[in-house]
């Protein structure tokens, strides 16, 4: 049985650093302490030993945010596919060794990377959102064309449902696709032409219907929302997390904290709030959402952190690009976070979101060996991307 001892560095252990060895015995943390041996020995003097991290909102089948609609049509959906292994790589470089995909990832990506035929984070996938007519995930143009769609992959429902019994059988559709989450688009979007973002999608009946299908089946409901009412609609219905939470107030995020609901804010997609107002390739419609939006997001975010709502990170790359995600660790903790808080919703809160926390998120015997070694100080986000040292994955090094 080989084993691995991280020795001589700074272990995040619970909710702070501490002097510790670490050893991994065939992929598991077997003992965290002091004058620990083993086959190998990774000297770490100087360096940080942290879990594995999580990016509980990202979209690993998107290589890139492109608004240009003659790119997007002359693509085929081949070109788009081949680029995975190379966006799945550079996040798994950043020390993200699982993520909660958001929408776009096919059941066949999440394969790729449990067998090992492309390197990358181990992956949780929504498949695809469910959406209403005219809501955020619909495209649908007033002259009838519909540019901006996905292309649907094989075994890729129609997210479009209207009604209790037709979001019914677009939850038991997607979960038969292979989604471990499902995505609901509480609220319209910001990159979506014909809706607004904070205008609620789906009635409180058909959340309700949503939420309740996928509990009966073991599975979890995560709520695209940035307007207050969606917000409170997806907390009545008993949705895992808000994704966004762009325009939370002081009731909604009561609501939250009382539930139990989680925010995934997705902070870092306010970096391109300027470049998409003036982005002549996206649409008018598109431009004018992110006009004078300012950082409304950031203000939700403390305010939710004031308020006691339990936060994961999360990223809506690629939104921002993909290779940015630690980015997220920088503006969390400019807006509410302690760094030490902002290490635990980057690993042993996101476990827990995911229903994961029995196995990763945190260092401690039993659990898969996830471990990510940082030169220096792990707090100092502004530069953790360019300290990543190595990236250990099921006791295995990959970066």
């Amino acid at each position: 049985m080989a084993s691995t001892v991280f020795k001589g560095g700074q272990a995040f252990l619970g909710d702070e650093l501490r002097g510790s060895d670490v050893r991994i015995d065939d992929g598991q943390i077997a003992a965290i302490g002091s004058d620990l041996t083993g086959d190998q020995v990774i000297d770490c003097t100087g360096k940080a030993v942290l879990p594995g991290f999580f990016d509980t909102h990202t979209h690993l089948a998107f290589a890139e945010l492109d608004m240009n609609l003659l790119n997007r049509m002359s693509t085929a959906p081949e070109a788009e596919i081949l680029r995975f292994p190379h966006t799945a790589r550079m996040v798994l470089e950043l020390g993200i060794t699982t993520v909660r995909d958001a929408g776009g990832a096919g059941i066949g990506f999440k394969q790729a990377l449990d067998r090992g035929h492309v390197i990358g984070p181990r992956m949780r996938t929504a498949i695809t959102m469910l959406s209403m007519t005219g809501g955020h995930a619909d495209d649908y143009m007033e002259y009838g064309a519909d540019p901006f769609a996905q292309v649907l992959l094989p075994g890729m429902p129609d997210p479009i449902c209207d009604g209790v019994d037709s979001c019914i059988l677009k939850t038991r559709e997607v979960i038969r696709a292979g989604a471990e989450v499902v995505k609901i688009s509480a609220s319209g979007g910001f990159l979506s032409p014909n809706d607004d973002p904070r205008h609620p999608n789906f009635s409180q009946d058909e959340m309700d219907a949503i939420v309740f299908t996928a509990a009966d089946l073991g599975v979890s409901v995560m709520a695209h929302a940035h307007g207050a009412e969606a917000i409170k609609r997806a907390v009545r219905a008993g949705v895992r997390s808000i994704e966004h939470g762009t325009f939370l107030d002081e009731e909604g995020a009561e609501m939250m904290a009382e539930a139990g609901t989680w925010l995934v804010a997705t902070l870092t997609t306010g970096d391109i709030t300027e470049k998409m107002a003036d982005d002549e390739d996206a649409p008018e419609a598109v431009r004018q959402k992110f006009a004078d939006l300012g950082f409304p997001e950031q203000d939700a975010f403390r305010l939710a952190v004031e308020s006691g709502v339990r936060v994961a990170m999360g990223t809506d790359c690629p939104v921002a690009p993909h290779g940015t995600n630690l980015r997220e660790l920088a503006l969390m903790a400019e807006n509410g976070l302690t760094p030490e808080q902002t290490i635990l919703a980057t690993t042993r809160g996101a476990a827990e979101l995911m229903g994961l926390d029995h196995r990763l998120g945190s260092l401690e015997e039993g659990k898969i060996g996830d471990v990510v070694v940082v030169d220096g100080d792990p707090f100092d986000f502004d530069t953790l991307r360019e300290r990543i040292d190595q990236v250990w994955k099921d006791g295995i090094r990959v970066v």
